[in-house]
C-alpha cells in the first residue's frame, strides 16, 4: 500500500510537471515568403534585377540580330563562294552561336549571383525581426506557415510588419 501511495505521488508530480512545462511552450507561425514580398528592400532588389535583366536581354538580342544578318548574307552568297570559304563561314557561324549561348549563360549566372548577394541582407533583416518579435512576445517556436497543414496559432506577420515599419 505504501508503494502504491509513492507511485501515485510520483505520477501526480510527473503529470503536474509535464503540464507546467507544456504550458510554457508558445508557438506562432509566419509566412516568410509573404513577409519578403512586402519588404521595400525586396521590391528595390526586384526592380534592380529587372533592369539588369533587360540590359542583358537587349545586348543578347542585338548580338542575335547580327548573327542572323550574317547567316542570311552567307546563305545568299553560298553558291558564289568556294567550298573552303563556305566551310569557314559555317564554322564561324557555329562559333558565333556558341558564343551567344555562353553569353546568355553568363548573363543568367550574373543575375542569380546579384540576386543572392542582394537577398542575403534582406533575409537577415527579416529573420532578426522575427526573432525579436518572438522574444518580445514569449514564443518558444515560430514555424513557417507555408509548411503547416493547420495553422490555428498566432500569425506573427502583423507584428513583424509593425517591427519593420511596413504598412
Amino acid at each position: 500500500m505504501k508503494q502504491f501511495k509513492n507511485l501515485l505521488l510520483i505520477a501526480i508530480i510527473t503529470v503536474g510537471f509535464n503540464t507546467a512545462v507544456q504550458a510554457q511552450i508558445k508557438i506562432g507561425h509566419i509566412s516568410t515568403d509573404q513577409l519578403l514580398s512586402i519588404m521595400p528592400e525586396t521590391k528595390a532588389m526586384n526592380a534592380e534585377l529587372e533592369k539588369l535583366s533587360k540590359t542583358y536581354e537587349t545586348e543578347l538580342k542585338a548580338e542575335q540580330t547580327k548573327l542572323q544578318a550574317k547567316l542570311k548574307k552567307y546563305e545568299a552568297e553560298v553558291k558564289s563562294q568556294t567550298d573552303e570559304v563556305n566551310q569557314q563561314r559555317s564554322a564561324e557561324v557555329q562559333q558565333d552561336q556558341q558564343n551567344l549561348y555562353q553569353a546568355s549563360q553568363v548573363a543568367r549566372e550574373e543575375i542569380n549571383k546579384k540576386r543572392d548577394e542582394k537577398l542575403k541582407p534582406i533575409l537577415e533583416k527579416a529573420k532578426k525581426a522575427i526573432d525579436d518579435v518572438a522574444a518580445e512576445q514569449g514564443y518558444t517556436y515560430v514555424l513557417e506557415a507555408s509548411t503547416l497543414i493547420v495553422a490555428k496559432g498566432t500569425d506573427l506577420l502583423p507584428a513583424v510588419k509593425a517591427k519593420l515599419g511596413i504598412q
